[in-house]
């Protein structure tokens, strides 16, 4: 079994990505921790062969968390689970072993691809024949299959409804969100229903009006400068 160690700040997206990595075939979740500080105690305590590793955490950046682990010799590879999009943040993950990147909000199949991909190549061993097996070995490491999402949700639209999500704190209804992305109250409501399932979104009924309560959704991370 491969063992992970999730290092996640937010309560929610913790549990969600440790019940995720006990889905995989092969992994298994031997430890969560909710800041910098907690993972280190927990390396300490726990072997571990992977981290899955919020970059932002209240305590320091997950990279730095890298570095203090590498400084240490631990050679546990990492998985950066980030909203982040910044390309030099990834130059720098990659010079010090993050293996994948996987951009929040993602969906159950996103990770388990990572997972099986790290799986292959973590299983290659031996001695390479030529360049070709060596391309192979790193290609099931870096050519991951495109996400997958629910039937009649695109990429693109997701990526407008959570950027509209994260830019209003206070929240908005679904008749909100359709109106800023220029969709239809019931599709935008699909989507912000996708990103409470999968914990990057919260429901509450909104109160105060005559007739049945509107639901309001807020960005579960709308209070951090860079969403995790």
């Amino acid at each position: 079994m491969i063992r992970v160690l999730v290092v996640e700040d937010d309560p929610v997206a913790a549990e969600a990505h440790r019940l995720y990595v006990g889905r995989v075939p092969g992994f298994t979740a031997v430890a969560v921790a909710h800041s910098r500080a907690e993972a280190l105690r927990a390396l300490e305590r726990t072997e571990v062969d992977l981290l899955l590793l919020d970059l932002y955490l209240p305590d320091g950046h997950g990279l730095q968390l890298v570095r203090s682990l590498r400084a240490a010799g631990h050679s546990a590879d990492v998985v950066a689970v980030t909203s982040a999009r910044d390309l030099t943040m990834v130059r720098e993950g990659v010079s010090l072993g993050v293996v994948q990147y996987v951009l929040k909000p993602f969906t159950f199949p996103t990770l388990r691809d990572r997972l099986v991909r790290y799986a292959e190549f973590r299983a290659a061993a031996g001695e390479a024949s030529g360049q070709e097996e060596v391309d192979r070995a790193l290609a099931a490491l870096r050519a991951p299959q495109p996400s997958a999402l629910p039937k009649g949700l695109s990429a693109p639209t997701l990526q407008a409804v959570t950027r509209t999500l994260r830019e209003t704190p206070q929240g908005v209804t679904a008749t909100e969100a359709g109106l800023a992305v220029g969709i239809s109250r019931i599709t935008a409501r699909r989507y912000l229903e996708h990103l409470v399932t999968t914990g990057r979104a919260e429901r509450t009924p909104q109160y105060g009006q005559i007739g049945r309560p509107e639901l309001q959704y807020r960005w579960l991370n709308s209070t951090r400068p860079h969403g995790g």
